[in-house]
């Protein structure tokens, strides 16, 4: 069996609809199809996620949100008339985005917000199971309360209940033909919406695989594979350069540090029930596209991707003889704790403890606060944040017992004026991280592409 993920751009118009539908249809090993909200139908134009996000807004500020409403049906019923659904399935949806919107003043803001960005999944998903109905295929629409998706955490980042793989796993064991499912977005144990990061689709899709132990999990964009660099800065790495096989580990480190083809968090439920990930491009579906795997054959030397996690921060703490103050770290980390702060990672000196902070979750106002409760719990000789800095990670199993590679790295950005403010190896060797200044950033990105790939 083979679980099936289409994302936005797949489900952007009733063309793609058509071309998900003939994709499906031609294994009959594709059972589970997962499908996102409808993305863009051109550049110009606006994601139903984002659609729903505005309604969000609008409703809560108490606002009229007939334009934003209008907008969302508009989408669906755009489909639906292309497709030659009928209207029904326009009528159901129009009602299901009242039923949401009259929840406004019974619910929190973030769980309204939830409720009402998991309607563009939930319509999708049901919009296209009917579009299989049409062509006179045996298909229902399945979400996650009948099946038994339940979440747990803060509602716009929730997780997976670990004890949901058996539920899920029995509930589709009784469905037969196709089954469309809804991504993004499950239920808490109270009954209420809750929604997986932004790009959440795909691990629903992935967490669906582990259930029912797929033989492989494919995740439909609209890309032929997975390219070893952005496209967007290094132009010459789009000629038939993609990734034929990568490992799990590989795209893990590679979706982390800012890969937008596949969500670093949709890897971890295929790694644990060893679950092949194939990267597809709806589009060309002939084209074999990117396996991601337990492992594959490595070249020495040899580098898979570059990536740039950009925005963050860094937060300094020097002492002399720190390493002589039993606790130090921890009270260091109760600080960011405290402030609800979580880190991307603890490079360190002799007398230096570095902290690797996305500036979204430091605000100028929470580090004041963190500041000071070091400043009071550890006594730090010197504290400071340094901000826009760019994580350049470089990531390959080749790299493995190969000397060198980070010195080839070093020296690519040195060569172009680029000041190295912090490197930081795992102890796998299978990637390091290079800190710089965010306005060196693309510059830094295609020294390395020619350093590596060229």
């Amino acid at each position: 069996m083979k679980v099936c993920k289409f994302g936005g751009s797949s489900l952007a118009n009733a063309a793609q609809v058509n071309k998900v539908i003939d994709i499906v249809l031609s294994d009959p090993s594709r059972r589970i199809v997962v499908v996102s909200a409808p993305g863009k139908r051109h550049s110009g134009d606006t994601k139903v996620t984002d659609l729903l996000i505005e309604l969000a807004n609008t409703a809560m500020k108490g606002e009229n949100t007939d334009r934003q409403f209008g907008a969302v049906v508009e989408r669906y019923a755009e489909i639906a008339q292309q497709l030659r659904l009928g209207d029904e399935i326009v009528r159901r949806i129009e009602m299901d985005l009242m039923d949401r919107i009259a929840k406004v003043n019974e619910l929190a803001a973030d769980e309204f917000m939830d409720l009402l960005k998991a309607a563009g999944e939930d319509n999708s998903a049901k919009l296209v199971a009917v579009a299989f109905q049409a062509r006179g295929k045996k298909c229902r629409y399945a979400g996650p309360k009948e099946t038994g998706m339940i979440l747990t955490g803060a509602h716009g980042d929730a997780q997976l209940d670990p004890a949901s793989y058996d539920t899920l796993s029995r509930a589709f064991s009784n469905f037969e033909g196709i089954v469309v499912y809804p991504g993004f977005f499950g239920y808490t144990s109270e009954g209420k919406v809750a929604t997986f990061p932004r790009g959440g689709s795909d691990i629903t899709g992935s967490i669906l695989a582990a259930a029912v132990c797929a033989d492989v999990y494919e995740n439909w964009t609209d890309v032929d594979s997975v390219l070893p660099c952005d496209p967007r800065v290094v132009p010459e790495v789009a000629a038939g350069e993609g990734i034929p096989t990568m490992t799990y580990r590989e795209m893990r480190e590679l979706a982390y540090a800012g890969f937008g083809v596949f969500n670093d968090d949709a890897v971890i439920p295929a790694v644990k029930a060893r679950i092949p990930i194939n990267i597809r491009n709806t589009n060309h579906p002939s084209e074999p596209g990117t396996m991601i795997q337990q492992s594959r054959r490595v070249v020495p030397g040899t580098v898979v991707g570059i990536a740039a996690m950009d925005n963050c921060c860094n937060l300094v703490v020097e002492k002399y003889l720190m390493n002589r103050e039993i606790g130090f770290g921890r009270k260091l980390l109760t600080s960011l704790e405290e402030e609800g702060v979580s880190y991307e990672h603890m490079p360190s000196g002799v007398d230096t403890q570095c902290i690797i902070v996305k500036e979204q979750y430091l605000p100028k106002g929470r580090e004041a606060r963190v500041i000071a409760t070091i400043r009071r719990e550890v006594k730090p000789d010197y504290v400071t944040v340094e901000r826009g800095l760019t994580m350049i990670m470089v990531v390959g199993e080749g790299m493995c017992f190969t000397p060198g590679m980070l010195a080839k790295a070093c020296l690519a950005l040195s060569s172009e004026g680029i000041n190295i403010s912090m490197v930081n190896q795992g102890s796998s060797e299978v990637s390091f991280m290079i800190a710089i200044r965010s306005s060196e950033r693309d510059k830094a990105l295609r020294a390395l592409y020619k350093t590596f790939f060229r």
